[in-house]
C-alpha cells in the first residue's frame, strides 16, 4: 500500500503576521521541517501552496500544487493536493505546514487504524482534527469535490458523506504521549515558544 502526504501552506498567516512556510526552524525552514518529517513514512509528497506564494527549497521530488481559488480554505486544498497525487497513492496524511512537533508515527498509527474507512480522523478534547489525519484518496477526492460544488467548505463535513473512523487520542498517544502533533503554530509568541523549546 502506497501512502503519500498533502501539505497545505497557502493560509494567509494574518495571526502571525509573516508567511509560516518561511518561518526558521533549527537549520531549516518550517515547510522543509514537515516535509522531512512526512518524508520518512510516506512516499510522494504533494504541497499545496497559494496561487504565486514563493516556497522555500524542496527536494525535487516533491510536487508543488496550486490552489485554484484563493480564499476556499483548507477542503480546497486538500482536494488539489489529493488531485496531484499519482493514481497510486492509497492512503494520503494531510497536515498543515505550521506543525515542528508531528511525529511521524503517528501517520503509521493511523495506517494501522483505518481499515476499510474512508478517512481515519483525530479527534481530542471534543475536536476533529482534518489536518492531521489520513484519507482514502479513491473515495475522499470525489467527496471533496462534492462538497466544494454545494459550497460546505469545511473538511470535517467530510464525516457526514463518508465512512470515518474517529480515532480518540488515547489511542494514538503510544506514539505521542503529549499529542505534539497537534501543536500548530498561529501567533509569533507561539512560534518563540516552539522554537525555544517551551511547552
Amino acid at each position: 500500500m502506497i501512502v503519500g502526504a498533502v501539505i497545505l501552506c497557502g493560509g494567509e498567516s494574518r495571526r502571525m503576521g509573516q508567511p509560516k512556510a518561511w518561518l526558521p526552524f533549527g537549520p531549516e525552514r518550517m515547510l522543509q521541517r514537515v516535509v522531512r518529517l512526512v518524508s520518512t513514512v510516506t512516499g510522494p509528497i504533494v504541497v499545496v501552496a497559494a496561487p504565486g506564494q514563493e516556497l522555500p527549497a524542496l527536494p525535487a521530488a516533491v510536487v508543488v500544487a496550486r490552489d485554484p481559488l484563493r480564499g476556499r480554505g483548507p477542503l480546497q486544498g486538500l482536494a488539489a493536493g489529493l488531485a496531484a497525487l499519482p493514481d497510486e497513492v492509497e492512503l494520503a496524511y494531510a497536515t498543515a505546514t505550521d506543525v515542528p512537533f508531528l511525529q511521524p508515527a503517528w501517520i503509521d498509527r493511523l495506517v494501522a487504524l483505518i481499515g476499510d474507512h474512508d478517512l481515519a480522523i483525530p479527534r481530542c478534547d471534543g475536536f476533529l482534527h482534518p489536518l492531521a489525519a489520513l484519507y482514502r484518496r479513491a473515495s475522499v477526492l470525489p467527496a471533496c469535490e462534492s462538497l466544494l460544488r454545494s459550497g460546505r467548505l469545511r473538511p470535517a463535513f467530510l464525516i457526514d458523506v463518508l465512512r470515518a473512523r474517529i480515532v480518540a487520542a488515547d489511542e494514538l498517544r503510544c506514539e505521542d504521549p503529549e499529542l505534539l502533533t497537534l501543536r500548530n503554530l498561529n501567533t509569533p509568541e507561539d512560534y518563540q515558544a516552539a522554537y525555544h523549546g517551551r511547552p
